[in-house]
């Protein structure tokens, strides 16, 4: 049945290709359906197992950097790139890379998963390790409430059967349970920074959990961070830009540390110099001269760190917000971030939800110059204004959109 599967699966896209589709999601939903247990064949030959990456915010990546760590250690890598994070794409990419006679000559799978989709991954395919990354405020259309979420993941460390790798700082992440669970977290003068959606004004008294962690992020100067590995410190000049991002970085060593205890920390913590942000993730072009960068925000927590991250007065800001499905359609969570760093320099709103978005910043007496709904007109008009580099906050789909509208401009 596997081989069948194979054959089956490559036909669907390569028919889909012919059509003009790009084949991601239908060889995957097909071969979900006639041969449920296909993953578990083909990811249970893998030499180092399968990494499951889940939570709410920083899947995409936090599973480019182990991914790219892995493969710097010399590792042949599977990953769902594709841009899917639920089983069928996982399916689909299988069929991608795996040879007509079966062959899949990998050493280990690195997997970004939906939290929904990394239960019913669970059910399917055996997971190694996990890390889970947060419980924030997002698409709960979908997901109904916050403590649902924070089940699914316990369901995912449950079905773990080695490592569970957890952010010990997320007050819901840090109370999942397993059999072997390693932490990573924040030093005592970086957790303020790091409000979580229970409590977005973190006082300053706040201190990081007293569970021991592994992987420690002491601090951030500039692009320069350091990170406390086994008690012992390590400095590393980063390409990825924001402080959730250096966030992500302890994360993702903590994962690698945990599956490749006897590789050199330092090797790792010198390869994350190199890796550089992920789609649609903090990218930069330049556009007649002045650079343009792409930051997605998904949920008050999310958008709060951006703007700790990015507002100063050296660059204009666009805010693009979308209520479509991929970004949930319930945008109350604008009420809950704070927007006064942005004040004087947010030169425009755009969207499907613009009118919305101008409201909120209505209440913190920002004034808008522009709204323009229509993305691409919007993104024009931003660009042409002034001469200061630009910034552009968006939902999901939002940032989608802005994103092949700028590629067709660009030099990256």
């Amino acid at each position: 049945m596997e081989k069948l599967s194979i054959i089956i699966g490559k036909s669907i896209q390569a028919i889909s290709r012919l059509r003009g589709g790009g084949g991601s999601a239908l060889p995957g939903l097909v071969i979900e359906r006639i041969n449920p247990k296909f993953i578990k064949q083909i990811l249970s030959k893998l030499p180092l197992g399968v990494v499951v990456i889940s939570g709410t915010n920083g899947k995409t990546t936090t599973t480019k950097i182990i991914s790219e760590l892995f493969e710097k250690q010399g590792l042949k890598v599977f990953t769902n790139n594709t841009g899917s994070n639920f089983v069928r794409g996982v399916i689909s990419a299988i069929l991608q890379n795996i040879k007509i006679t079966g062959k899949f000559d990998y050493d280990i799978a690195v997997l970004e998963l939906d939290e929904a989709h990394a239960v019913k991954f669970t059910e399917v395919a055996p997971i190694d390790y996990s890390l889970l990354l947060n419980v924030q405020r997002d698409q709960l259309d979908r997901f109904g409430e916050i403590d649902y979420t924070a089940s699914l993941l316990q369901k995912v460390a449950d079905a773990t059967r080695k490592t569970v790798v957890l952010n010990r700082e997320d007050p819901r992440v840090g109370k999942i349970k397993a059999k072997n669970i390693k932490y990573y977290g924040l030093s005592n003068s970086l957790i303020k920074k790091f409000p979580s959606d229970d409590d977005l004004i973190v006082t300053s008294n706040t201190k990081s959990s007293n569970k021991n962690a592994d992987v420690i992020f002491e601090r951030l100067e500039g692009q320069r961070a350091t990170y406390s590995i086994d008690k012992k410190d390590y400095t590393v000049n980063l390409r990825l830009k924001g402080i959730y991002n250096a966030y992500n970085v302890a994360g993702a060593l903590a994962l690698c540390h945990t599956v490749m205890p006897d590789a050199k920390v330092q090797r790792f913590v010198d390869d994350i110099s190199t890796i550089e942000s992920a789609f649609g993730r903090g990218e930069s072009f330049i556009i007649n001269g002045k650079e343009v960068e792409i930051l997605l925000v998904k949920n008050p927590s999310a958008f709060q760190l951006s703007i700790a991250s990015f507002a100063d007065d050296s660059h204009d800001y666009m805010i693009a917000i979308n209520d479509k499905i991929a970004d949930g359609r319930d945008i109350s969570w604008l009420w809950n971030v704070n927007f006064n760093k942005l004040d004087n320099n947010i030169k425009l709103v755009s969207g499907i939800r613009a009118y919305d978005m101008a409201l909120r910043l209505k209440y913190d007496n920002i004034a808008v110059d522009r709204i323009i709904e229509n993305l691409e007109e919007a993104v024009d008009a931003f660009i042409s204004d002034g001469e200061k580099p630009k910034r552009i906050f968006a939902t999901y789909t939002a940032m989608l959109e802005i994103r092949k509208i700028i590629s067709g401009k660009s030099i990256l």
